[in-house]
């Protein structure tokens, strides 16, 4: 718990910098590190904060640093996160023999080029693009870098419609859900568009169509719509928005669209519930966006985004470069980066094909299902969500007991468990809740080690009945 505290403070808690660490203010061993075995390879310490003046043996360097990330938690055992932490020998070999090939150098790897153009177009056509429209997308370093590129055309968009109607075009905003990411609000203040949020309220939380319509107007550049929160793992309805804005735009011509994030659900909603209109298939969504590194089943950090049509991705947000052998379009935030996360990508769409990703996604949701409505049963819990729509579940506690949430995870900590607690937003702030995300490589026999260490974690809190339980945490995981 020491060290924790120590990391902590080592942060800037709101942006999560790290600041450079006075050494005056440590003694010596807190300078170095001391490996167990340091002594059968090393003749001198090794400075923590300042680069060494000598280099180690490569392999001395490799156990060092191995050694200190085993205190790092199981990934496997990780139910706060969504991105992926299993993939096959054959993809990490691929992904380990591709690591030096830059993605933005298509000129000098034109077969990477090849392949995430390969990818963009099963992702149209998994999306449903239109026939008669020119799906156009790109991968990203991210969901979130995605969701920006997918804004930004939103708004330069919404420009274009308003110096055709010859309209001042300096306050822009957009809709969506308090729910949201938190890059759509770094979004909407890095560029400078006013963010209309919808909160939660009662049992509702996420947003719908009466909300939507209360807050849209002519500077509205779009609304986002969620296909699976990262609170509760719920899909929004998108039909619903698509069907009130239809009218709406009908009756003022004022066009607002809807831009999808599909970080979790683009990648599971096309294989387990192909019936649900979310994608092209409606008028108004434009764009979408969609973690490859999560239920796309790749280790980080690969995003897709796709436009419905090309004419949906304003030409001034294309950039030209000629200075690494050919002339190149580019269309990011990043510039540099890996291109193995693209042909891990690919590896998946050819290795698994739609049956293979259909299989697991939906054994995915059936342990989702299973684990949600064994946790209801244990007593003391209520589902606020049960995994039915992306694999992902969360639940309060029915009334106060000796213990909180935050007390329930620690506790499971302590056993490996990494779930997160925390408190709803605005309007909800008193309702905490617990959510777990089922991924490959969690299994029904993990489902059920979990499950035997709730009860015990349960039958502990009985035992103690004058525990006085934590009221606060901060542990929400993206």
């Amino acid at each position: 718990m020491e060290n924790q505290i120590r990391f902590r403070n080592k942060l800037n808690p709101t942006i999560m910098t790290y600041k450079k660490i006075n050494l005056q203010n440590l003694d010596y061993n807190e300078q170095l590190l001391v490996p167990a075995y340091g002594q059968r390879t090393m003749d001198s310490d090794i400075p923590k904060y300042e680069i060494p003046k000598n280099g180690l043996p490569s392999r001395t360097a490799y156990d060092v640093i191995k050694d200190e990330l085993m205190l790092d938690g199981n990934s496997r055992m990780n139910l706060a996160t969504f991105v992926s932490t299993w993939m096959e020998p054959e993809a990490r070999q691929l992904m380990a023999e591709t690591f030096d090939k830059n993605m933005i150098d298509k000129d000098e790897y034109p077969q990477t080029a090849e392949i995430e153009m390969r990818c963009v177009n099963i992702l149209s056509r998994l999306w449903n693009s239109p026939d008669h429209e020119e799906a156009t997308g790109c991968s990203t370093i991210g969901s979130s870098e995605a969701a920006m590129l997918g804004g930004l055309a939103l708004k330069w968009k919404w420009r274009e419609r308003m110096k055709a109607k010859g309209k001042p075009a300096d306050k822009p905003n957009i809709v969506m859900g308090i729910n949201v990411q938190i890059c759509w609000e770094k979004f909407a203040r890095y560029w400078d568009v006013e963010p209309r949020l919808i909160p939660m309220e009662g049992t509702r939380y996420k947003i719908n169509a009466e909300e939507v319509l209360k807050r849209v107007d002519e500077n509205t550049i779009g609304v986002v719509a969620i296909l699976g929160t990262t609170f509760t793992g719920e899909y929004e309805n998108v039909k619903e928005i698509n069907d009130a804005l239809d009218k709406l735009n009908a009756d003022t011509n004022w066009d607002i669209p809807i831009h999808v994030d599909g970080a979790s659900g683009g990648f599971i909603a096309p294989f387990i519930q192909p019936d649900l209109e979310w994608d092209f298939r409606l008028k108004w969504v434009k764009s979408i966006n969609s973690s490859g590194h999560k239920y796309g089943l790749v280790f980080p950090g690969v995003g897709w985004v796709i436009w419905r049509d090309k004419r949906e991705l304003p030409k001034d947000l294309i950039f030209y470069v000629n200075y690494l052998g050919g002339e190149m379009p580019t269309f990011a935030i990043n510039f540099s980066r890996p291109g193995n996360q693209i042909v891990a990508q690919y590896y998946n769409f050819l290795r698994l094909g739609f049956e293979g990703y259909k299989r697991i996604q939906q054994n995915s949701q059936d342990i989702a299902l299973y684990l949600s409505d064994k946790i209801a049963k244990l007593g003391p819990f209520e589902l606020v969500s049960n995994g039915s729509d992306i694999p992902v579940f969360a639940f309060k506690l029915k009334n106060k007991e000796n213990f909180t949430l935050y007390d329930l995870t620690g506790m499971l900590r302590q056993r490996g468990w990494l779930i997160p607690a925390y408190s709803m937003p605005e309007n909800l702030t008193d309702l905490v809740v617990a959510r777990i995300v089922v991924k490959e490589g969690f299994s029904r026999d993990m489902a059920n080690l979990l499950l035997d260490d709730m009860k015990r974690t349960l039958q502990h809190f009985a035992n103690q009945p004058d525990h006085v339980p934590i009221e606060k945490g901060g542990s929400f995981h993206h």
